[in-house]
């Protein structure tokens, strides 16, 4: 009897845990809604973003999860990038952590800096990877697990 009440307190609690990390990311930008301003620091050149399809990531190289979408969006980075698409990978760590990382792990992509967590907070940033898929007009169409964005999805923001 202890045992399920105990199983039963356990799965409330993580009902209840999983409600509000869903409630405080449906509090960023959310589709139709345009991007808020970008204001970072960059790894090297700061790309051209104005009038551009776009895929915003926010990542840190500590996170399992999102250590397997480096490599997915490294491909559709390549594989979109002629078609004007620009990926930004947004991470809270120091530009000395992020760097190390990149010598390992090279990121075709521009990857840059949100210090002190100011985009985390606008965007409701409470799990990593959390991606954010624009159009050329500024408008949030997608938000998601970056290795849940279809080509479909990014098709639409290309045409």
């Amino acid at each position: 009897m202890k045992i399920l009440v105990l199983l039963g307190a356990v799965v409330g609690l993580a009902i209840s845990t999983a409600g509000v990390l869903q409630a405080q990311d449906a509090a960023g930008p959310q589709p139709g809604d345009t991007l808020p301003q970008l204001s970072l620091s960059y790894l090297g050149s700061q790309p051209d973003l104005s009038g551009k399809p776009l895929l915003v990531e926010f990542w840190a190289t500590w996170c399992p999860p999102c250590l397997k979408s480096v490599p997915h969006l490294k491909e559709v980075y390549n594989k979109y990038k002629v078609k004007g698409l620009e990926i930004v990978g947004i991470t809270d760590e120091d530009a000395a952590t992020v760097k190390k990382f990149q010598e390992k792990v090279p990121m075709s992509y521009a990857v840059a800096i949100d210090t002190p967590k100011s985009l985390y907070k606008q965007f409701g940033i409470t799990a990593i990877p959390r991606a954010y898929l624009v159009d050329k007009s500024g408008k949030v169409v997608w938000t998601g697990h970056p290795l849940e964005l279809t080509d479909a999805e990014i098709q639409k923001v290309l045409d």
